[in-house]
C-alpha cells in the first residue's frame, strides 16, 4: 500500500470511529482499549516495521498528527507501544526478535516502555548490576503508560560503568526471580485512560535472553537532541484540534475565522516537516519543537475563548483539547526543550499605551 493510501485509511478510521467518541476515549480505558484496537485492526500499530507497513519517516510523523489531532489519548498510547516496536527492531537479539516483531503490527503483542528516567542528570532510580546470565535491577521507575492495555514493557536500567541495559520485563505484578509491582493508575489532568502507573522493581532477574540491548553512558541524551523534533508532530496535531474547534464554532456564530493561527499553522508544519528528515542544526530543531508547543497551547486556547462558558465543562471538546495541550507541551521534555519553550513564551512582549 501506497504511503498516501495509509494516510487516507488512518484518516478515515480516525474521523468515524475516534472523533466521535474522543471524550470517552480522554476517561474510559475500555473507549481507549477500542480505539487502539481498531488500529490494530488495520495493522497501524507498528507502521516502520518491515514486518508492517515498512513506511518512511515523514508518514510515520504524519500518521502521528493524524492521531493527535483526534484523540490525545490515543495519540499518547499508541506512541509508545509504536516506540518499542522500533527499538526492538534495532536489537541484535534475534530470539527477542521473533518472539515480538511479527506480533505488534496487529496487536497480537503489545509493548510498553520505560525509560525516560535515564534523562535524569544525578542518580537515575533504577539501577542493574551484572550476574551471571543477565542482571539484577532494583529501584523505582516514575513513568509507565498502558497498564492493563501492554502485555510486555520494554524498561532501562542504569550500570554501574554508567552504560544502560534495556530488557523485556511483564508488565504486571509479578513475584518471580525477584519482585515488580506496579501503583493504581495515576490520576491526571488528561489521557487518563492510559493508565500511567510507577513500578518497584527488588532485585529483578533481567536473563540475556530478555535483553533487547545495553547502550552506552549518555546515550538517550544524544538521542534527545538527534530527535528533539520527534514530539512536535504531537503539538501539531493538537493545534489543528484546537483550530478545527474554532472553524466549527465560528461557523455557528458567524464571527470572523482567526485565519492568522490558521496561516501559523501551516508556516510551522511546513517548517517542521522540511527540517524533519534532514535538518542537522539542533539550535534550528529546538526552536521549532518550542513554537510548535506554544502554538498548540494559543490553538486551544482559542478554541476556549469560542466556546464560551460551554467550555468550562469537563466534557466539552475544548476542554479536553485544552488539556492535552498541557500533555504535549511536556511530553518527552529535556532541559533544553524547557528552556525553549520558556524562551518562545517570552518571544512575545505586550504593551499598553493609552
Amino acid at each position: 500500500m501506497q504511503d498516501s493510501a495509509i494516510l487516507e485509511m488512518t484518516e478515515a478510521y480516525l474521523r468515524s470511529q475516534v472523533a466521535p467518541h474522543a471524550n470517552a476515549i480522554d476517561h474510559d480505558p475500555e473507549a481507549l482499549r477500542s480505539a487502539v484496537q481498531g488500529l490494530a485492526e488495520r495493522q497501524l500499530l507498528a507502521l516502520r516495521l518491515p514486518q508492517s507497513w515498512n513506511v518512511n519517516a515523514l508518514t510515520y510523523y504524519a500518521v502521528q498528527e493524524l492521531i493527535a489531532r483526534f484523540s490525545g489519548a490515543l495519540a499518547f498510547l499508541q506512541t509508545q507501544h509504536q516506540s518499542a516496536a522500533s527499538m526492538l527492531l534495532k536489537s541484535e537479539n534475534e530470539w527477542l526478535k521473533q518472539t515480538y516483531l511479527p506480533y505488534l503490527a496487529n496487536g497480537q503483542k503489545l509493548v510498553g516502555i520505560g525509560f525516560s528516567h535515564l534523562r535524569r542528570e544525578h542518580n537515575p532510580p533504577l539501577k542493574a548490576v551484572p550476574v551471571e546470565g543477565g542482571y539484577r535491577l532494583h529501584g523505582h521507575i516514575p513513568w509507565i503508560t498502558g497498564f492493563n492495555f501492554f502485555q510486555d514493557v520494554l524498561i532501562a536500567a542504569l550500570l554501574p560503568d554508567g552504560q544502560a541495559v534495556y530488557g523485556i520485563v511483564p508488565f504486571q505484578d509479578t513475584l518471580q526471580n525477584g519482585e515488580i509491582r506496579f501503583s493504581e493508575p495515576m490520576s491526571l489532568a488528561a489521557i487518563t485512560s492510559t493508565n500511567t502507573v510507577t513500578a518497584e522493581l527488588t532485585e529483578w532477574f533481567l536473563p540475556n535472553s530478555h535483553i533487547a540491548f545495553v547502550l552506552p553512558a549518555r546515550a538517550i541524551h544524544k538521542s534527545d537532541r538527534a530527535n528533539v523534533l520527534n514530539h512536535s508532530f504531537f503539538a501539531l496535531g493538537c493545534a489543528q484540534a484546537g483550530l478545527d474547534i474554532v472553524e466549527a464554532v465560528t461557523q455557528q456564530k458567524s464571527i470572523a475565522v482567526q485565519q492568522a493561527l490558521i496561516d501559523e499553522l501551516a508556516a510551522c508544519r511546513d517548517a517542521i516537516y522540511t527540517a524533519q528528515p534532514k535538518s542537522p542544526h539542533f539550535e534550528t530543531n529546538l526552536n521549532l519543537r518550542a513554537w510548535s508547543i506554544e502554538l498548540a497551547v494559543r490553538c486551544a486556547h482559542a478554541a476556549i475563548v469560542v466556546s464560551s462558558g460551554a467550555a468550562n465543562s469537563t466534557s466539552h471538546p475544548a476542554q479536553r483539547v485544552y488539556r492535552e495541550a498541557l500533555v504535549f507541551s511536556v511530553s518527552g521534555q529535556t532541559n533544553a526543550v524547557l528552556e525553549a519553550t520558556l524562551e518562545q513564551l517570552s518571544a512575545r512582549p505586550r504593551t499598553f499605551e493609552r
